[in-house]
């Protein structure tokens, strides 16, 4: 009996002396540099379990053993926390470090830039070209809805509910720039602000330019003058479905749409993209002046003008300096 006593104690020495190597080891291991060399995107899918995990970590080289990662996750981890996404790991990233990252919940975070003046069908379509996004989109958006900005998101959200953030950041700056209106302007609705804002949007790309551009029109529907805006009847021709791809010519200007501001008074029905807080700003604060007519000036921007007369020279220097550029492409 005492020699059975003592083998007994020798294999509990033993094996605690195993099992502590063991917890030992695994600690070291836990703790190690990992075999990465540089940054790697990692993917946990939702519903993915430990073991799951650990071995996509080991087949894309993050940590060099499925096995002990698991293994130390539950003696050293938190095996429960270890949340779907995608993540960033740093290189050598360590399996505690991996682990901890995966806990965590910092996923990679994407954006998306929607550039001003887009329409929502474009606007759609660069939704769509998101694959890290997911569903699809029923319906194409009321032109003027979304406002243009970079949207941040993370992979697996759905369209859907990013359309509807850029539907609610414009509802809140329309909002908000309407309550900062000034006073006496011929637009007398917050959805005419926005139809306005999306002509100069469309008009001018320079943000210097904006509030003279919107000045321009203020004056004109101040005058019962037509906008005679080049961008509305093209927008009457192509609904903002595809590019239109050529100039324009007399007979479209001619071609009556309700979008033809040489051929309808005042505002469109509609807006014809979707416009900036800038734009919106312009209209709603718009530059004080005389400027009644405006031409491309072959910079960039813009000449404006207070007649007609001094208009049809800005003019004449606009098809002068087309001549030009179109004898250098000879």
């Amino acid at each position: 009996m005492r020699r059975l006593g003592g083998l007994a104690a020798v294999l509990v020495v033993v094996l605690a002396a195993g099992i502590g190597g063991l917890y030992v080891y695994l600690q070291a291991q836990f703790r190690a540099p990992g075999p990465l060399t540089e940054e790697t995107g990692f993917l946990v899918p939702r519903g993915a379990g430990l073991d799951a995990i650990a071995a996509d970590l080991a087949a894309q080289g993050i940590v060099a053993d499925a096995d002990v990662f698991a293994l130390a996750v539950r003696l050293f981890g938190e095996a429960r926390s270890l949340q779907a996404g995608e993540f960033a790991v740093p290189p050598a990233a360590s399996m505690e470090e991996v682990a901890a990252l995966i806990a965590s919940g910092r996923t990679v975070v994407h954006r998306v830039t929607v550039p001003e003046g887009l329409t929502s069908v474009e606007i759609v379509t660069l939704l769509n070209d998101a694959k890290v996004l997911e569903g699809s989109l029923a319906d194409t958006p009321p032109e003027g809805s979304l406002l243009p900005e970079t949207y941040h998101f993370t992979r697996g959200d759905s369209r859907e509910a990013l359309l509807q953030r850029m539907q609610d950041s414009m509802q809140s700056a329309i909002d908000d720039v309407w309550s900062r209106r000034v006073d006496g302007l011929p637009i007398k609705t917050p959805e005419e602000a926005v139809i306005l804002a999306s002509i100069v949007e469309r008009e001018t790309g320079v943000d210097a330019e904006r509030p003279l551009v919107a000045g321009v029109f203020i004056n004109r529907l101040r005058k019962g003058m037509p906008l005679q805006s080049d961008p509305t009847v093209i927008y009457g021709i192509t609904l903002g479905k595809a590019p239109f791809g050529r100039s324009l010519t007399r007979k479209d200007l001619a071609t009556p749409t309700p979008y033809n501001t040489y051929q309808i008074p005042g505002l469109p029905p509609a807006p014809i993209a979707n416009p900036g807080r800038a734009s919106l700003e312009a209209v709603v604060n718009p530059a004080t002046t005389d400027y009644i007519y405006f031409v491309a000036d072959g910079t960039g921007g813009h000449a404006f003008a207070k007649t007609l007369a001094e208009h049809n020279r800005n003019v004449a220097k606009w098809r002068k300096h087309l001549r030009s550029l179109k004898k250098q492409s000879n």
